[in-house]
């Protein structure tokens, strides 16, 4: 079972780095903070460090520690829900004894010494409450652990209606909820909005194209992101803006940053995270990301969603 083989490795490293995606989500540090919290509760020996670059609207769930490169010398680092290498946020990854990959996304890139790769769970955080529930007659959870794994599951099923949403895991989080936190604080730490959001929602509900193929694009330039206040980081929390609009199978989001685009999608059902791994991406076949140099690249990129949503049925 691959839940002991992880647990094996853990038991014998005294230093464990955990790391997860580029431009966090709540299941990315849900399922980071949860497996530091669960090996911190039960190996209160061993140091464990979580890191990676902030998000400032959800340090709430978790801060990330800072450490020195030489922290990875015969260290074990665990990956979490990243599908490509290539997004790992802090690129030391690599630098310890062995390196473990936890993910419920298509295992297209299959970096690490050992994988666990789960693409039926609704999230990287349930697979987290798994490794518990599979393990616990050796494994404690705490409250803490909890609330990081309640956190990801909803951010990532979408307050549970997104269609990864199972028996399995309303179960879970059933157990879950039995823990002493505060779920309405989490709520609103995960979905408060800020003014300046509220107002570029507004812009983009008014400014979105939709073509004849059901293709909508929003074009987020540095000039239109200034003019809203509203930096890169926090685009995350708009790019759902269009699920609810009649006629659209798929969109994208296309967010100029100071060296590169940021390419969001979403779909109600063309496959999406084929197009993303062609631009520098990946993710779910419904979500995914990549990035793109130009505006003439983002073209193609548009060019091949239409293609998609033309010969979907």
């Amino acid at each position: 079972m691959i839940t002991r083989q992880i647990l094996d490795d853990i038991r014998a490293f005294d230093t464990i780095i955990i790391h997860r995606h580029v431009r966090p989500d709540p299941d990315a540090l849900g399922s980071q903070g949860a497996l530091m919290e669960l090996i911190k509760e039960n190996f209160p020996e061993k140091k464990v460090y979580v890191v990676g670059e902030e998000d400032p609207s959800l340090t709430f769930l978790v801060r990330m520690d800072t450490i020195e490169e030489e922290v990875y010398e015969g260290a074990l680092v665990i990956v979490c829900d990243t599908a490509n290498a290539a997004r790992i946020c802090d690129q030391r990854y690599d630098l310890g004894e062995k390196l473990i990959k936890i993910d419920h996304h298509p295992n297209v890139d299959t970096y690490g010494d050992l994988r666990w790769v789960d693409t039926n769970a609704s999230s990287t955080s349930e697979m987290i409450y798994e490794f518990y529930l599979e393990l616990q007659d050796q494994l404690s959870m705490n409250v803490k652990a909890a609330r990081l794994i309640y956190a990801g599951i909803v951010g990532d099923t979408g307050r549970f209606l997104f269609p990864s949403t199972t028996t399995k895991t309303f179960h879970y989080a059933a157990e879950l909820v039995a823990y002493d936190f505060d779920r309405t604080a989490l709520y609103d730490g995960i979905y408060s909005m800020k003014e300046s959001i509220a107002r570029m929602r507004g812009y983009i509900l008014t400014n979105y194209t939709l073509s004849p193929e059901g293709v909508s694009t929003v074009k987020l330039t540095r000039d239109i992101l200034n003019e809203f206040g509203v930096s890169p980081v926090d685009t995350g929390q708009l790019v759902g803006v269009l699920g609810e609009v009649e006629g659209i199978k798929a969109w994208v989001f296309f967010i100029e940053e100071e060296d590169l685009i940021r390419v969001r999608f979403r779909s109600k059902g063309p496959i999406v995270n084929d197009i993303a791994a062609k631009y520098n991406g990946g993710g779910h076949p419904m979500a995914a990301g990549a990035s793109v140099q130009t505006w003439e690249e983002a073209e193609k990129v548009i060019n091949d969603l239409h293609i998609a949503c033309s010969d979907y049925k």
